[in-house]
């Protein structure tokens, strides 16, 4: 299952997604996160995430491209200007969208800032486990599914 998170600027709210995607993921998932547009990546979701045990220092901020969206088995947009300007997905793509406050706009002391940031990192969080838990029960169910089908009888096959 190859996740895709998009935001505005992949700069704080996909990237935290894209690292505990990383991080709490069982095999079987990949991760990448972009951008409408590249703003560079925000220390203080570095910062945040670091203190968490999560490090996305090395991930990049890119620019949403068609060859994402082609590896892409599950979009999640992760604010509204994402949400509103994702370009039409391949067929069979499927879209999530979570609405989440931007960090950065966070305003007060640097506290409070940080305050904001870190609560943002546990929703993200919250989110991410949130969806590998659905994905993960979805994936059972289907194996199990299978498994009960029953084989085709030879006098059904000739």
């Amino acid at each position: 299952m190859n996740i895709l998170f998009l935001c505005t600027g992949n700069s704080c709210r996909s990237q935290m997604a894209e690292g505990w995607g990383r991080a709490l993921a069982g095999p079987g998932f990949a991760f990448r996160s972009a951008g409408i547009e590249a703003h560079g990546k925000n220390p203080r979701a570095i910062a945040v995430m670091a203190e968490a045990g999560v490090d996305i220092s090395a991930q990049e901020s890119t620019r949403l491209s068609d060859e994402m969206l082609a590896w892409a088995d599950l979009v999640v947009t992760v604010c509204g200007h994402a949400d509103e300007h994702c370009p039409a997905l391949p067929p069979g793509t499927r879209k999530e969208h979570w609405p989440l406050e931007d960090p950065a706009r966070a305003t007060g002391d640097e506290q409070a800032v940080m305050d904001v940031f870190r609560a943002t990192r546990e929703e993200v969080r919250a989110r991410v486990e949130e969806l590998l838990d659905r994905m993960e029960k979805s994936e059972a169910a289907s194996r199990m599914s299978h498994a009960a089908s029953p084989a085709p009888s030879k006098e059904s096959a000739s």
